[in-house]
């Protein structure tokens, strides 16, 4: 056995612990769908809103790219985009490399709606943590976002919106 190599015991252990993450992680995609299915009700228009997130991020992209960064349906993001534009939160703009193409750009009342629903997020995420420690919030934000960053790149070609950066130009 080599020096970097965790004892019996210990694998046990580990096994245990991702025993117990897998267990949770379908507890917490059913949090996360309860949580969507009572916002829907509230704002029809909220699915839409979450849109803006990748488009202030990383600035103008195809329609298409979009619904793949965002691991969606192209036929969903169309009707989201479809209502971001109607409300006038997003325009459309000629693609400079293809004229045929056009670039989703976030409006000034895009920004604003964007900022509404981020302190609306972050609102809830203060509640819920409250009664947590900084370093245990600071702790778990670190590992959430590590855990997220290599789920994303454990699934094969499907970009999250730090890898999207990667993308050629042309197809953002």
């Amino acid at each position: 056995m080599t020096p970097s190599a965790p004892a019996p015991a210990d694998q046990a252990g580990r096994l245990a612990e991702v025993r117990s993450l897998s267990e949770q992680l379908p507890r917490f995609m059913r949090l996360v769908h309860a949580i969507k299915s009572q916002q829907a009700s509230e704002s029809r228009d909220r699915a839409a809103l979450v849109l803006l997130y990748p488009l202030v991020r990383l600035g103008p992209l195809r329609q298409s790219a979009l619904a793949d960064l965002v691991h969606a349906d192209p036929s969903t993001v169309s009707r989201h985009v479809a209502a971001l534009v109607e409300q006038g939160l997003v325009t459309r703009v000629a693609d400079e490399s293809d004229g045929r193409a056009s670039r989703l750009v976030v409006t000034d009342a895009g920004h604003t709606a964007l900022e509404a629903l981020r302190s609306e997020r972050e609102a809830g995420l203060a509640r819920v943590t409250a009664g947590w420690s900084d370093s245990d919030l600071a702790t778990f934000t670190t590992l959430f976002g590590r855990l997220l960053d290599d789920i994303s790149a454990s699934l094969p070609g499907a970009p999250d919106g730090g890898a999207l950066l990667d993308l050629p130009k042309e197809n953002r």
